[in-house]
């Protein structure tokens, strides 16, 4: 089943960022945003009277900058952060990360392929360029947090990032889809990382469908290969859905 197949005027629609509508990259800034990606994001977003949000780890700050001069609805940080479609911006309450920050600070200062990501309301530690120091990062970090209350331990792929007990991808869904122009719709999530499948979960308890992108042990009832396999599906789908509109 295409992206095309699943969407109608009624769905309302929540991308993860990295790893589906990009490529990941050696370094979270080196990503590279592909020719006709905005204007395919625009053109559903007008078919779905607005209903396209964007659910990622990244700041939502970043997303605006890197998707510019597109400005979406968005949740950031996890959920930490979100930004309705009236351009409101919420915050979940964040508790201290000094520690944390000072034991990713540590690990990094001791091995510069480590990098140590701040963000508003989280810390990510970095080790794509050191993956033999998975098992070293992630026992840092649970310590870490196990000493830091209202705090949790988010493993994705090639990063640890501790980040409030209270966001997840999956809350900030369903807040979104109890405002409008998300209220009342058949929510669709598309993404690829272990910390997707809450939202996966969340969208198909609300009678939507989860679509896993690339491999991995997922809860998504649909799959698609890889990101360029999703955006040309994107393309597709905005062009088919602008047609139908025009007609």
């Amino acid at each position: 089943m295409t992206l095309s197949d699943l969407l109608v005027p009624s769905s309302a629609l929540f991308l993860d960022f990295d790893g589906t509508l990009v490529d990941i990259a050696p370094e979270p800034e080196a990503v590279v945003v592909p020719a006709g990606l905005v204007a395919s994001l625009e053109a559903l977003g007008h078919y779905l009277g607005g209903a396209l949000a964007l659910i990622s780890g990244r700041p939502i700050e970043q997303i605006d900058a890197f998707l510019q001069p597109l400005c979406l609805p968005a949740a950031g940080v996890h959920g930490a952060e979100r930004r309705s479609a009236a351009g409101r911006l919420t915050l979940v309450m964040t508790h201290p990360l000094d520690h944390v920050q000072a034991v990713a600070v540590t690990l990094a200062a001791d091995d510069p392929r480590l990098r140590v990501e701040v963000k508003r309301g989280s810390i990510a530690l970095h080790f794509r360029q050191a993956p033999d120091l998975e098992t070293t990062c992630r026992d840092a970090m649970e310590a870490a947090v196990r000493e830091s209350p209202g705090v949790t331990l988010l493993a994705g792929k090639m990063v640890f990032e501790a980040k409030p007990g209270g966001a997840s991808k999956g809350h900030a869904i369903e807040a979104f889809m109890h405002e409008p122009p998300f209220v009342g719709r058949r929510p669709v999530f598309v993404g690829d990382d272990i910390t997707d499948e809450v939202g996966f979960a969340t969208v198909q308890r609300l009678q939507g469908i989860g679509v896993k992108v690339g491999e991995g042990t997922t809860v998504a009832w649909e799959r698609i290969a890889s990101p360029e396999h999703f955006r040309k599906q994107l393309q597709a789908a905005a062009a088919a859905k602008s047609r139908k509109a025009d007609a």
